[in-house]
């Protein structure tokens, strides 16, 4: 963004007036013309119209939006199934095992969800693995489980769709959509997932800049996605203390800035099951929609992600701390 001073005005004062509203400017070389002041993108969020009452300011020129459907996002709530998400409602807690491993078990799982005040049931029937040995998943039989077991409970479904040729059998059970962190720019994928028309849960690619997920969601939306909910799951660090860095920051950028909606994942975001409740705690605060949480009957016998997933009593214990 750029601020025009105006001639008969001192760009010094112009520049204290913006930075007492938060704004970085830095001076640009007029070359005998108008002083004209740079806004830079991590200054708070300030309307145009306030900026032109600024005195001394004579225009401001903003670049065109490159996320109009987003824009049209702004402030909106999502219906998941019946649950409600965004403003107006409260917080909401989904959670359930990294992968649907037996019709046992994501019972089991979805029993402990609903005691937890847990809306939506996650489970992954396809599961992206680093290495191409471990378990990836039982596959379409496995959705069927996760369906029944959540209508068995009263809850909605949210699951990954990992490929193309998944998205039909994905849609085709669940409530919400998941694009993994993997396949955040698998803009193929965001295509054919958008062209459901079903709502979609977008997680953060671990490398990715806000701007980055941001136009990953309009994508969704130009496909055809009625809804995108954003969802925080750590990036990228240099510290082994945990898997990834949860970026709170990223979380307040989208609620307190752009508005939209947001979840965070703690249970990947930093791989330690002892964390997740201190930073659900966290997100909520940061303005988070709601929680994506890990969770399994008995991690002990988990076969993907067991050290991150929260037992049935720590389910509970952040249910009633953040949810009942």
């Amino acid at each position: 963004m750029l601020v025009t001073v105006n001639q008969h005005a001192d760009p010094e004062q112009v520049q204290a007036e913006l930075q007492g509203l938060g704004l970085w400017a830095q001076r640009l070389d007029s070359h005998n013309g108008p002083t004209t002041l740079l806004i830079a993108p991590y200054s708070a969020t300030v309307s145009i119209e306030t900026l032109r009452a600024v005195a001394g300011v004579q225009d401001v020129h903003a670049a065109r939006s490159a996320r109009p459907r987003l824009d049209e996002r702004v402030r909106q709530a999502a219906s998941i199934g019946t649950t409600v998400i965004g403003p107006g409602a409260p917080p909401v807690l989904m959670a359930g095992p990294c992968s649907v491993e037996s019709e046992e078990q994501i019972q089991s799982a979805a029993l402990m969800v609903r005691a937890a005040g847990g809306t939506l049931l996650r489970g992954g029937a396809y599961k992206p693995r680093t290495s191409p040995y471990p378990f990836d998943g039982h596959g379409e039989v496995a959705l069927d489980w996760l369906r029944a077991a959540a209508d068995a409970h009263g809850l909605g479904v949210v699951t990954e769709a990992m490929s193309e040729q998944h998205v039909d059998q994905v849609a085709r059970v669940a409530d919400l959509i998941q694009v993994g962190s993997r396949n955040m720019q698998n803009f193929a994928l965001l295509r054919v997932v958008g062209a459901t028309g079903k709502p979609v849960l977008l997680k953060r690619g671990r490398a990715a800049t806000i701007d980055e997920w941001l136009l990953a969601g309009e994508h969704l939306l130009a496909a055809g996605a009625p809804d995108v909910i954003f969802c925080e799951r750590g990036i990228a660090s240099f510290d082994a203390s945990t898997r990834n860095l949860l970026d709170l920051s990223a979380v307040a950028v989208l609620k307190h800035q752009h508005e939209l909606l947001v979840l965070v994942d703690p249970s990947h975001a930093t791989g330690r099951a002892d964390l997740v409740l201190p930073l659900s705690k966290a997100a909520l605060a940061a303005g988070a929609d709601g929680l994506l949480i890990e969770t399994h009957p008995d991690r002990r016998l988990a076969q993907s992600d067991g050290p991150q997933a929260l037992q049935p009593d720590a389910l509970q214990a952040l249910g009633e701390a953040c949810f009942l």
